[in-house]
C-alpha cells in the first residue's frame, strides 16, 4: 500500500534525521526493523536528533553517536535529542559528537533481547527533557544546576567513582541538601529483585552515606544500611512489580565532607 506521500509504507518504520536550530533538514534516512544514518557534517549549537517510529511502545537498541555506548530502551513515542555543547557536554565522552562523520543506528529489540535478566535502569541517552524514552531519571536537586551532577548520570553506566567533576567522574550531586531525591522511572511496570549501588568515593572530599531508603511505586519500601567503600553496595530482596524506583532519606555520616553523592544505581530484573 502506499503513503499518503507516495513512498511505500513499511512495517517497524524507523526513521533518523538530523535538523538544525532553524528546522532544516540537514540529514536523514529510513527503513524497517533497523536503521543507520551516516552524517557527514559537524555539529552546530541547536541540532537536535529525531528518532521516528511507526511501531511503540517497543524497545530498541539506540546509539546516537558512535562514540558511545548503545542502550536497549523501552520507546513510547517519537524521541527528540538534543546535541549538547558547551558546559552542558562535560558529562559525557569528549569524543561524542564531534568531528565531521557520525554514524547513528537504532534497531527494534528482539524478543530474546528483550526478556533477558538485566540492568532496567541503564540509559546511555537520557536527558532532562526526554519523553518517550525510558528508563528516565530525575531528580529534586542537581548541584548547581551542572551536567556533570546531573541525575542522568547515576544512569549512563559509567561506575568510574574515585573522583568527581567532569567525564568519567560524572556523578549526581545533591548540593548538601537534605531531603534530596532521586528517581528512576521505567516507564511500564517491570520486575526486579536486585539493586545495586555505586556511590561516589572521592575521599576525604566525599562523605558518604550510612543508610538509604528505597520506594518502590508498589508502596513497599527498603531501609538499606551502607559502608564506607569504593566497592558496589548490592541489595537483593523477592521481586518486586514496579513501575518507579525513588532514592531518598540518605543519611550522611558524621564525618567532616559535606559532599556524599551518587556515581549509578543498576536495577537487575526481568520483563513482565
Amino acid at each position: 500500500m502506499d503513503s499518503a506521500d507516495g513512498g511505500l509504507e513499511m512495517k517497524d518504520k524507523i526513521a533518523i534525521k538530523i535538523v538544525n536550530a532553524a528546522g532544516k533538514l540537514l540529514a536523514e534516512n529510513c527503513s524497517e526493523g533497523e536503521t543507520a544514518l551516516v552524517y557527514d557534517g559537524e555539529y552546530c549549537q541547536g541540532d537536535v536528533i529525531l528518532v521516528e517510529l511507526s511501531e511503540v511502545p517497543a524497545h530498541y537498541w539506540v546509539q546516537l553517536d558512535d562514540a558511545r555506548e548503545k542502550s536497549l530502551v523501552y520507546l513510547t513515542g517519537n524521541v527528540s535529542y538534543v546535541i549538547p555543547f558547551g558546559d552542558a557536554r562535560l558529562n559525557i565522552s569528549p569524543k561524542a559528537f564531534c568531528g565531521a562523520k557520525h554514524l547513528l543506528t537504532v534497531r527494534k529489540a528482539r524478543t530474546y533481547e528483550v526478556e533477558s535478566y538485566r540492568n532496567l535502569a541503564l540509559n546511555v541517552w537520557d536527558q532532562h527533557h526526554m519523553n518517550n524514552m525510558y528508563p528516565h531519571a530525575y531528580a529534586n536537586v542537581e548541584t548547581r544546576g551542572e551536567a556533570v551532577f546531573a541525575a542522568q548520570n547515576a544512569i549512563d553506566g559509567v561506575v568510574v567513582n574515585n573522583s568527581h567533576g567532569e567525564w568519567p567522574y560524572a556523578s549526581w550531586g545533591i548540593n548538601q541538601q537534605e531531603d534530596a531525591q532521586i528517581t528512576v522511572d521505567f516507564g511500564r511496570d517491570i520486575e526486579t529483585d536486585r539493586i545495586i549501588l555505586y556511590t561516589r568515593a572521592d575521599f576525604p572530599h566525599d562523605n558518604w552515606w550510612e543508610a538509604v531508603t528505597l520506594s518502590f511505586s508498589d508502596g513497599s519500601d527498603i531501609r538499606w544500611e551502607l559502608e564506607k567503600s569504593s566497592r558496589p553496595h548490592e541489595i537483593t530482596f523477592p521481586a518486586k512489580r514496579v513501575k518507579r524506583i525513588t532514592m531518598h532519606d540518605m543519611k550522611k555520616s558524621d564525618e567532616p565532607s559535606p559532599f556524599p553523592a551518587l556515581t549509578q544505581i543498576e536495577v537487575y530484573g526481568r520483563e513482565i
